[in-house]
């Protein structure tokens, strides 16, 4: 029996994702033109012998999120719950403290997946590795250039066992060029180390109570656990953690520009997973270019010219002429007749008119390294906006005959003229 933990965070988290996750939770985000988890759902569903997938977070359980959990038990026949965290509990704190619901039913091992990530989830083959060779924890690592691997947690590792041997979170020098991914399978007694770190930050806030130092800013609580720097870097080299390499699609999603790479990698992998997914040209339909999802309810005119990487939301009303790449079409938009949209998000019910073109810069790995990574650089340099995707909030309108340039529009604005490389308010 198996089980799968989704940390899903909640508010406070994904700012750099906004103006989108205003409108809604970022795990609900339409990436490839389902929710972002949704992917790690299907995942989690097609191991055999997995009996339930747990979502914990901080999220308020809304109406979105309810009706998020009640269609995808329908849809995977498996009881996907969300266990709400009482206050934000860091990467292992909800593991620790939602323990007892983990372990109901005594399952052999349960995956851990941060939500924030897109991937080709290779559950099977890490399941394989555990049980040829049983430790409490094994990590999903991939490669990164030098330069990018400071951004991430790095993995030092025995060539021959793999066993790691070393591991810092984002460290100052290069250390390693193995990755985490974010992606894990731990035993039932890894538990045990978490539990470890919770009774020394119960006694290092009592000594700080003791101190007089009650202030939260000083002591975050005995709850709050770092499964990074509070496991990983600690128990590194004692033989209880390993790695399984992979060399599939894997980015995290941590912007608006993230979630459009991934979007294309996650289309480009329908191909081979879900062909039922992808548009194809028809006569008499819209010219379809590479690999674009359509959903059932959006209306295309059929001299429309879509593609490559391209995803059209619920409900999208496309015009004649329109142009439209490497881009996300959120529900209910409007793109009137003629307008050109390129690397772009079009926000939940915006509208652009006719002959309007709103087009960004795309922030794409280099294409010549195959080992580079998406950028999680800042937005701003100098206090200016730096070239990247376009982002139209929600229910935005834009004229006809104008254009959007590098510009992140916020919600519900009406526009009337021209804007390059600025956040219009």
């Amino acid at each position: 029996m198996l089980k799968a933990v989704i940390l899903i965070g909640g508010p406070q988290k994904g700012t750099r994702f906004r103006p989108l996750s205003f409108e809604v939770p970022k795990p609900l985000f339409p990436v490839a033109g389902v929710p972002m988890i949704q992917h790690h759902i299907e995942a989690c569903a097609q191991v055999p012998g997995m009996q339930e997938i747990l979502l914990i977070g901080f999220y308020q359980p809304d109406e979105p999120l309810t009706q998020f959990l009640e269609a995808a038990q329908q849809e995977f026949n498996l009881p996907v719950r969300y266990l709400q965290e009482f206050a934000p509990l860091g990467t292992g704190g909800g593991l620790y403290h939602f323990r007892d619901q983990i372990l109901a039913g005594s399952p052999e091992a349960f995956f851990v997946l941060n939500a924030d990530v897109c991937s080709d989830f290779p559950l099977s083959a890490m399941l394989e590795a555990h049980r040829r060779q049983r430790h409490p924890f094994l990590l999903l690592g991939t490669t990164a250039n030098r330069t990018q691997s400071l951004n991430y947690g790095c993995i030092v590792e025995n060539p021959q066992t793999h066993e790691v041997l070393h591991y810092v979170e984002k460290p100052s020098t290069f250390i390693s060029d193995i990755i985490n991914c974010g992606i894990y399978l731990f035993s039932p007694e890894a538990l045990k180390p978490l539990r470890d770190v919770f009774q020394r930050n119960q006694q290092d806030g009592q000594f700080c109570l003791a101190l007089g130092e009650d202030s939260p800013g000083l002591w975050p609580g005995a709850g709050t656990i770092r499964l990074e720097q509070d496991v990983f870097s600690a128990l590194a080299g004692q033989g209880q953690i390993y790695v399984h390499l992979t060399d599939g699609i894997w980015s995290q999603i941590k912007s608006a520009g993230s979630a459009l790479y991934a979007s294309r990698l996650y289309l480009s992998r329908y191909q081979d997973t879900h062909p039922e997914r992808l548009a194809k040209h028809t006569p008499g339909g819209p010219w379809i270019r590479g690999n674009v999802y359509i959903h059932p309810t959006a209306k295309v005119a059929p001299s429309a010219v879509l593609g490559p990487n391209v995803s059209i939301g619920k409900g999208v009303t496309v015009g004649e002429g329109v142009r439209l790449r490497e881009s996300i079409v959120l529900h209910g938009a409007t793109l009137q007749e003629h307008t050109c949209v390129l690397h772009s998000i079009v926000g939940w019910g915006s509208t652009v008119g006719r002959w309007a073109r709103v087009e960004g810069t795309p922030s794409d790995p280099n294409p010549n390294d195959p080992r580079a990574r998406m950028d999680s650089e800042s937005l701003f340099k100098d206090g200016k906006l730096l070239p990247a995707i376009t982002i139209l909030g929600c229910r935005v309108r834009i004229p006809a005959e104008v254009l959007i340039l590098n510009s992140i529009v916020l919600p519900h604005k009406e526009l009337s003229r021209s804007f390059t490389n600025q956040i219009i308010l």
